[in-house]
């Protein structure tokens, strides 16, 4: 039933006692002195020590202290001959969880130890319960959090304490086989982060397994690779770095942790899905003013930090108008449609393409000068000029653009000036030729206001 040690230094009461507890079931271990016990529970574990309170060298308190303190799991019982209060008291109070008084009956003895067995039990359960209720709860900060950053420290801490992780990269994949790391905790410096970053993440791929990864460079040689799903989706993976093996039990709390990780990661998922759609213009699908100012505001503060450039096209379909009055709205709209696909061919995907609204399109060109824009917009007008529009639907229709341009800093270093640079050149051009790009310039004259509220351009 259960491993005791058995201490008293007179050999019959270790027989007697002992052969007792054998006989209902327990595995006994009898020994006489302190060092006695020291050394026997430093070789193999006991549920329960039963005690002598005098012994020839130290006492039965030196045995239940150094139990208590290097031992917490084990109870103690404490038997004596002096049928006095302190010592009981004093035994109590330092953890005992019985004190009997000799002489002892053996079915008392048995009592006692399985009052001790059943406090153990008790105890681990209840310890057990809040490893368990700790589980829980950070899980439901981990499932909780809809911040990347926060869910990254979140995640990375909880990960590393209840898995005894030295280090942690938390990773998300789109479940094709590409990861992208989302963060990491307990790395000393960026070098080290980005070592193991290319040293972990072919090796991620779309395993759904838990793994150990061996020969990591650095620190952490080894790695528990946990996946993170919610469903039948691979939505990332959480990286524990070790020095050696991973230690072992940590399978339930490190699959938790997992599950809940995937769930924060859909929710995420789901709100960047649902601020795209505030940010997309609903006829084209292109990015709408709203998502242009926004990063329009960071590429003009990352430009200024770092000297860097950057350029806009303001462009506008010539004639478009006579479009809608021939062939109608609907027409029109499909028009409009195809024009974002083929503005789209015409540029990286890093640049930004903008549907500014009816017939006008704005593109942000990213670290790209006056000079270079100037080829961008002019393959534009080129591609634009040769297309033939809903060739499908049997209408094949000609058009034309005019193109304005401006970069940052050689026009302007704000936002606003930027813009309206930009659409004078384009402005320019439509009281011109059209069918042209043009450069921005201060003395362009300025766009009429009322310009900007026809829905369907000219």
């Amino acid at each position: 039933m259960a491993r005791l040690l058995l201490v008293d230094d007179e050999k019959i009461a270790r027989a007697v006692y002992g052969d007792y507890l054998r006989g209902v079931g327990h595995e006994v271990t009898a020994v006489a002195s302190v060092q006695e016990v020291k050394e026997t529970l430093a070789q193999a574990p006991y549920d329960v020590v039963v005690t002598d309170l005098i012994l020839p060298t130290g006492d039965g308190m030196e045995v239940l202290r150094h139990t208590k303190e290097h031992y917490p799991g084990i109870e103690v019982v404490v038997i004596t001959g002096l049928d006095k209060v302190d010592p009981a008291v004093r035994a109590i109070k330092s953890g005992a969880s019985e004190y009997l008084v000799k002489p002892v009956a053996p079915e008392v003895l048995q009592h006692a130890v399985n009052r001790a067995l059943a406090t153990r039990e008790l105890l681990t359960e209840n310890a057990a319960l809040r490893r368990y209720v700790s589980l829980l709860e950070t899980g439901q900060r981990i499932s909780t959090t809809l911040d990347r950053s926060r869910l990254t420290e979140t995640a990375c801490a909880a990960f590393l304490s209840m898995a005894s992780a030295s280090a942690a990269l938390l990773f998300q994949s789109d479940g094709s086989g590409r990861t992208r790391l989302l963060g990491t905790q307990g790395l000393s410096s960026q070098t080290q982060e980005a070592t193991l970053i290319g040293s972990v993440t072919p090796r991620l791929g779309t395993t759904r397994e838990v793994r150990v990864l061996e020969g990591l460079p650095g620190l952490w040689p080894r790695a528990l690779a946990v996946p993170a799903i919610e469903g039948e989706d691979l939505l990332g993976y959480a990286v524990l770095l070790y020095p050696g093996s991973p230690p072992e039990g940590i399978a339930e709390a490190t699959g938790f942790l997992a599950r809940c990780l995937a769930l924060a990661l859909r929710n995420l998922g789901r709100i960047a899905e649902v601020e795209d759609l505030a940010y997309l213009d609903d006829l084209t699908h292109l990015f709408n003013t709203r998502y242009l100012h926004l990063v329009l505001d960071r590429e003009v503060k990352n430009a200024q930090q770092t000297q860097g450039v950057f350029s806009l096209l303001f462009l506008d379909l010539d004639y478009f108008k006579s479009v809608n009055d021939t062939h109608g709205h609907l027409v029109g709209s499909q028009l409009l449609v195809e024009m974002a696909r083929v503005l789209k061919g015409c540029v990286r995907d890093r640049d930004v393409a903008v549907r500014y609204g009816g017939d006008e399109y704005v593109v942000l060109l990213r670290g790209t000068d006056s000079g270079g824009a100037l080829k961008v917009a002019e393959r534009i007008r080129r591609t634009v000029e040769n297309h033939r529009f809903l060739a499908r639907e049997g209408h094949s229709l000609a058009l034309s653009t005019c193109i304005g341009m401006a970069s940052f800093p050689e026009h302007a270093q704000d936002k606003s000036t930027l813009l309206d640079l930009a659409d004078r050149a384009m402005y320019r051009g439509k009281k011109g030729s059209r069918n042209v790009v043009y450069m921005a310039a201060r003395d362009l004259e300025a766009t009429p206001p009322a310009r900007h509220s026809q829905p369907t351009g000219s």
